[in-house]
């Protein structure tokens, strides 16, 4: 075999495993949004999403939006912010959410820090920490991230649905590559 027609099926095969991804994420995404969520949940798990030193990124800063807005809707709910800290990032995502949070108008007393977690997995495994046995919540996270997100959680025995917070446009195509990829990993690991 050739290597140009060795290339031309390697990229063949790579624009279909972008397709696929794009596809899969990309229903399940818009599965997210034909559920109802509840009202009055006991609490909302927020992953965190990065940062840039000591602040959000774009889509930390959508999850913690969308977090707040259910937040003021439904005063009983508590709220777990979940996201260790990078080596380049000043503080934890959890600490960074709960002082946005805060200034959003949520009373600190209902955000629980959840600092230890460094993937979703463990976002998942330490909130759980948090959560009584009983008690059924809600996951926080961009729309393409939730599929996985909420297979984690049940996973660690969470009742749990998502409500997806907007992605920003500009990650989208990097995205949902990685998310397919990082679907596949947890399936490997048996996370899923």
């Amino acid at each position: 075999m050739g290597f140009i027609k060795m290339m031309t099926y390697f990229v063949l095969f790579g624009i279909f495993v972008y397709v696929f991804c794009f596809l899969f994420i990309g229903v399940n995404s818009y599965l997210q949004y034909k559920h109802k969520v509840p009202k009055n949940a006991d609490y909302i798990i927020v992953l965190g999403a990065g940062l840039k030193k000591n602040k959000p990124t774009l889509a930390l800063k959508y999850r913690i939006e969308t977090a707040a807005e259910y937040a003021k809707e439904n005063p009983k709910t508590k709220i777990i912010v979940s996201g260790g800290q990078g080596k380049d990032e000043l503080i934890s995502e959890a600490e960074c959410m709960k002082i946005e949070l805060i200034k959003l108008g949520i009373e600190e007393n209902r955000i629980i820090k959840e600092d230890s977690s460094t993937n979703t997995y463990e976002n998942m495994k330490f909130s759980k920490n948090y959560i009584k046995d009983n008690e059924k919540g809600i996951i926080v996270t961009n729309d393409y991230h939730l599929f996985r997100s909420i297979k984690l959680a049940e996973k660690q025995g969470l009742h749990i649905v998502g409500l997806p917070a907007k992605t920003p446009t500009v990650i989208l195509p990097t995205a949902y590559i990685r998310e397919c990829l990082s679907i596949l990993k947890a399936l490997y690991y048996d996370h899923i």
